[in-house]
């Protein structure tokens, strides 16, 4: 820089000049004045741009689930005036007389009046996988449990049945449910309450410190005008405009992500609520379990095999070659009438869907998968005569043509063990009949007992081969009066049948523990099968007990037991209306694995409240129309996509696609690492603050030049330091993060004083002082060392006084100290974006080093460069001094604030690494943010 000269004084020269400087200050003044419009349009734009990126991602969401409604209108068989005709389910009226059959959906809730075998698919009300019989009789008080009526939306699936319309619409039995859904209130989400708590803080903090700063430029002599400039810089200094594009990127990214793993997002804001999930109400039925009933267990030869289970059927299976696995698979396949739907033999046994019962689908596919093709089995060995199974006589009975006998018939029959045992007189073991004496009926007891404690449905099957002589080819038997034997059969084995767990969910619980979240399982099913599963998917852990497993094993009344003693806890429906608030919170509070059987819709409302009366942050998955109300009250609710009622669907925030449990944990971490970068991200930003406010204090309270500018400011906010804040949303989760203890909402914020004090009180102060070293070597090189510039401000910025002298005895006008000081505002700008490089990286993780993270984000390393080469190009582009007042640097003065970025990188490896040596110490509780 030229300095300067000494002149001759003139005073009309010096008035003249000093009337064409006040026009051209006040022509420049308005100029600025016009940039900060300008860039306060620009910042306009981004937070118009980014919410229409927000509300595209929405729409998205919103357009798939519109899809969901188009679905074809329902058909209802009504009988009126004698006549049935076809008419949609709206139109059905209280009185009507409606006939379902198997396939058909009930088009409103019905009391049966006639019933030939109709049994009802439940799951979506009850959460009971099994089908219900429905017939005229009246069993239970309990309507839901009552045989007699048939409710809206449940799907009848074999027989047919007459009933007389008792409720329509919104009086059904599922509309009240659906109504009990909509009348709940939402709160907000965890994340929408931090954002405003940080708006808060931030705002207030940005309005004291700006009319603080106005006041005292008027009070120091400034103009009004001068007086807003430094109100806006102040302002526009504190308030981090990246953060809303942060925040839409970081959430649009998660559902982009969450999409391609099946997860459809309906709320943006819910996959950080899932994040800070403490506590996961889960429904068994479709979710835990995979919603089909499957041959789990055999008893034959005295001895419990196992069956394969397994979605993909790769799990073990059992040695077929005895005699009596032949016999029995043979009863299976023969007693039984699912066949398999036609056109699916590229499809896998397990997948395929069947038309029949499910427990005789799943006796159908067992055999189909152990033995081959079931339909030759039938065909080789013809049925000619048949007893379909009813409640009564609790079996079923065919009659066939032996295959390996031309002239003989076989008999084959199932049904309830005890039954079927009653009616045999001997007991196939390895292929030869031996008498059922009292040791194998023993044996049979306990095999029953064992596979029933199992929570498995068993059937028991028998089979005599009928005479040749007395029972010859052509034989007209008759099932009404029985001319053939029914007793003194010959007991093969028993087959046990469950709704497997899904094949990952066992997996999932346990990252959801080692998360610390709890799990708990709520059903409509029974205990027995609920505990079974809770057990087979670890919501249960192996060797922890309920009151009723140390009752047992201490042999003494469960009323003696110390609820206390019992880390797991199963609830009855029964038991838990009951209850008060205050005996459901104990249960809650004392018990680390609990499961609810038998609950109502609103039960399960009651137990996600008692949740989150603990404080905790409840999500809760369902796929039926039962569980629709603790979905909506949820501060999560998760309903499945395949399996899932419309009803679900809408009272939910996101949607599992696959109907796979395993993907809540995905979104859990997800989550997490949303709020784990969006506090990166706010602490990359607030850091500047500091080296963007400090100049301002010391020009007012050391009397010092300017050191940085308002149009700087507004640079290094807009510009270098937009896309480095948007770079961190898309940081990897580091290695920890599905190790910690979930957020607490009351302490765990997303703007804390730890990060205040990272970002404000250390590393912020690191980067001012970097500022202002170059500052101060740039003022030394033009010959004003720190000592002179102490009170100078005033002669500083006198447009009279243009023999203003250095340190050295030279003098400067004017224009030449404003060059000087515009150019170490260029410098301040660009130590700034030096310093915010090591910021950058260190905000790249909270506990982990950067040399275990890696320099993997490729949008980082983009924004690295882009800062640079932004800073570079205001610096040394022609025409920045008259548009922006940014002058050329030295490469030298880039170089200052170097050691200050070394620091900062050094300081913050070596404070994570205590952090990580010492987990809990002094320095994580005083600086992990």
């Amino acid at each position: 820089m030229g300095r300067g000269a000494g002149r001759e004084y003139s005073p009309a020269a010096t008035t003249a000049e000093n009337g064409g400087g006040k026009k051209k200050q006040k022509e420049k003044e308005l100029d600025e004045l016009k940039k900060e419009l300008y860039l306060g349009v620009v910042l306009a734009a981004v937070v118009i741009v980014t919410g229409c990126f927000s509300y595209y991602q929405e729409a998205k969401s919103s357009k798939i689930m519109d899809s969901f409604k188009n679905m074809v209108p329902q058909q209802a068989l009504v009988i009126r005036e004698g006549e049935k005709i076809q008419i949609n389910a709206e139109e059905v009226v209280v009185g009507d007389l409606v006939e379902v059959k198997g396939g058909d959906r009930v088009p409103a809730d019905l009391r049966i009046i006639s019933s030939h075998g109709c049994k009802v698919d439940n799951s979506s009300l009850t959460g009971e996988s099994e089908p219900q019989t429905r017939s005229p009789e009246f069993t239970h008080e309990n309507p839901l449990e009552t045989r007699n009526i048939c409710f809206f939306s449940t799907n009848c699936v074999e027989g047919t049945a007459r009933g007389i319309v008792i409720a329509t619409g919104d009086r059904t039995v599922m509309g009240r449910i659906a109504t009990l859904a909509s009348g709940l209130e939402v709160g907000r989400t965890p994340i929408a309450m931090e954002i405003e708590h940080f708006i808060q803080l931030i705002t207030g903090v940005a309005v004291f410190l700006g009319v603080s700063f106005f006041v005292l430029s008027l009070i120091l002599g400034y103009s009004w005008l001068e007086a807003v400039i430094f109100l806006i810089g102040i302002i526009v200094a504190n308030v981090p405009e990246g953060l809303l594009a942060t925040v839409t990127v970081c959430l649009t990214l998660t559902a982009k992500r969450m999409a391609r793993k099946n997860c459809l997002v309906k709320n943006l804001e819910a996959v950080e609520t899932l994040g800070s999930t403490s506590t996961i109400c889960s429904d068994k039925t479709g979710t835990l379990t995979q919603n089909r009933m499957t041959v789990a267990h055999m008893w034959f030869d005295n001895q419990i095999h196992e069956a394969d289970t397994t979605e993909d059927q790769s799990g073990a299976t059992f040695d077929k070659r005895s005699p009596t696995w032949t016999a029995l698979s043979r009863i299976a396949g023969l007693c039984n009438r699912a066949v398999f739907k036609a056109g699916q033999e590229n499809i896998s046994v397990s997948k395929r869907d069947t038309a029949g019962d499910a427990s005789e689908s799943a006796l159908l596919k067992c055999i189909e998968l152990s033995c081959g093709s079931v339909r030759k089995m039938r065909d080789r060995n013809p049925k000619v005569a048949e007893i379909p199974f009813n409640s009564t006589n609790k079996y079923q009975l065919s009659i066939h043509e032996r295959e390996d006998s031309p002239q003989s018939h076989v008999l084959v029959m199932k049904g309830a063990p005890e039954r079927i045992l009653d009616r045999c007189s001997t007991i196939l073991v390895q292929g030869k009949e031996i008498p059922l004496d009292k040791e194998m009926q023993d044996a049979f007891q306990n095999a029953y007992m064992e596979l029933g404690g199992l929570g498995e449905r068993v059937l028991g099957f028998c089979q005599l081969n009928l005479p040749s002589g007395k029972f010859p080819r052509g034989f007209k038997f008759d099932t009404d009066e029985l001319n053939f034997p029914t007793e003194k059969l010959c007991f093969v084995g028993l087959m046990s049948m469950i709704d497997p767990p899904r094949a990952a969910v066992p997996d999932a619980v346990g990252k959801c523990r080692s998360a610390g979240i709890k799990v708990i399982m709520v059903t409509g099913d029974h205990p027995i099968t609920a505990k079974a599963i809770a057990k087979g998917v670890g919501i249960i852990s192996e060797g922890n007990e309920t009151v009723e497993d140390i009752a047992a094993r201490l042999n003494i009344p469960v009323s003696q037991v110390n609820p206390r003693e019992a880390k797991a806890c199963v609830v009855h429906g029964s038991d838990l209306k009951d209850m008060t608030s205050e005996q459901l919170d104990e249960i809650l509070k004392n018990h680390t694995e609990i499961v609810f059987a038998r609950t109502s819709p609103q039960q399960k409302l009651i137990i996600v409240e008692g949740c989150q009366r603990q404080g905790a942050i409840v999500a809760v998955t369902g796929d039926g129309v039962n569980d629709s109300p603790a979905l909506k009250k949820a501060d999560i609710g998760i309903a499945m996509g395949i399996s899932g009622s419309d009803v679900s669907k809408q009272a939910a925030d996101m949607i599992l696609l696959d109907d796979n449990f395993a993907s809540i944990v995905t979104g859990v971490e997800e989550g997490r690492l949303i709020f784990d970068n969006l506090k990166k991200s706010i602490a990359y930003t607030l850091t500047s603050n500091i080296p963007e406010i400090t100049p301002f204090l010391l020009f007012i309270i050391a009397n010092i030049p300017l050191p940085l500018g308002t149009v700087t400011i507004l640079c290094i906010d807009l510009g270098t330091d937009m896309v480095p804040a948007i770079s961190l949303a898309y940081e990897a989760a580091e290695s920890d993060i599905m190790k910690r203890q979930p957020r607490n909402s009351q302490t765990d914020k997303l703007v804390n004083e730890r990060l205040i004090s990272m970002a404000y009180g250390q590393i912020g102060m690191i980067q001012a002082l970097g500022g202002f070293f170059t500052y101060f070597v740039i003022l030394a090189e033009n010959g004003f060392l720190p000592s002179r510039l102490l009170g100078i401000r005033l002669d500083w910025d006198d447009r009279t006084m243009n023999d203003l002298e250095d340190s050295y005895g030279q003098e400067w006008t004017y224009e030449q100290r404003k060059v000087v000081e515009f150019t170490c505002h260029t410098a301040f700008f660009a130590s700034i974006v030096v310093v915010q490089w090591a910021d950058l990286i260190i905000c790249k993780t909270r506990r982990n080093s950067v040399f275990q993270q890696g320099m993997k984000n490729k949008i980082l390393i983009f924004g690295l460069l882009e800062e640079t080469a932004l800073a570079a190009f205001l610096s040394y582009c022609p025409g920045m001094g008259v548009a922006l007042r940014m002058y050329p640097l030295k490469v030298t003065w880039w170089f200052c604030a170097f050691p200050y970025s070394l620091l900062i990188f050094i300081y913050d490896e070596v404070r994570k690494l205590i952090l990580r040596r010492y987990p809990g110490g002094w320095v994580e509780k005083e600086t992990y943010y």
